[in-house]
């Protein structure tokens, strides 16, 4: 009996155009947003792309963020630095987003979903929690963040 191979949540959402797609129309919608609008005034307009890669190569895609020699899980992690994120500000940007992926029809099987709401509120507790320093917790070298289906991770420790 042959056993099926269990895709990546990267190859079960669709690819890189469906997250760039997603990540795109999140994006443009953020200015008109009272919580989010100052959040990211002023972002580049490729800024989505750059989100795209990462959350791609995080959820099993290609290395498209970590391998372009310039990006690291240690620059995104930067970039939240001392931008002093709120919980509401969090709270809000997981329901965007997640409202983004029902109106682009992303899959909506309870698996899936899951593991997405999963990594969203693992890495944007993070990113809170970062933004409260000026100093990086992760190393330069540091790998990528991996996300699967069903990813247990330990408590978060401050060093």
């Amino acid at each position: 009996m042959s056993q099926k191979q269990v895709p990546t949540l990267y190859e079960w959402v669709g690819g890189i155009e469906r997250i760039e797609t997603l990540f795109l129309r999140f994006y443009e919608r953020v200015p008109s947003d009272p919580v989010l609008g100052p959040v990211f005034a002023g972002m580049p307009s490729d800024h989505f792309r750059t989100v795209a890669h990462f959350v791609s190569e995080v959820l099993g895609g290609p290395k498209l963020y970590s391998g372009d020699g310039r990006h690291s899980h240690s620059t995104m992690v930067a970039k939240h630095l001392a931008r002093h994120l709120t919980d509401h500000q969090r709270k809000k940007w997981i329901s965007l987003l997640l409202d983004t992926a029902d109106e682009l029809k992303f899959p909506d099987d309870p698996e899936f979903r899951s593991a997405l709401v999963g990594y969203l509120e693992w890495g944007s507790r993070l990113a809170v929690i970062n933004s409260a320093s000026n100093d990086n917790p992760v190393e330069s070298a540091a790998p990528m963040p991996k996300w699967g289906w069903g990813e247990v991770h330990g408590p978060y420790i401050p060093s």
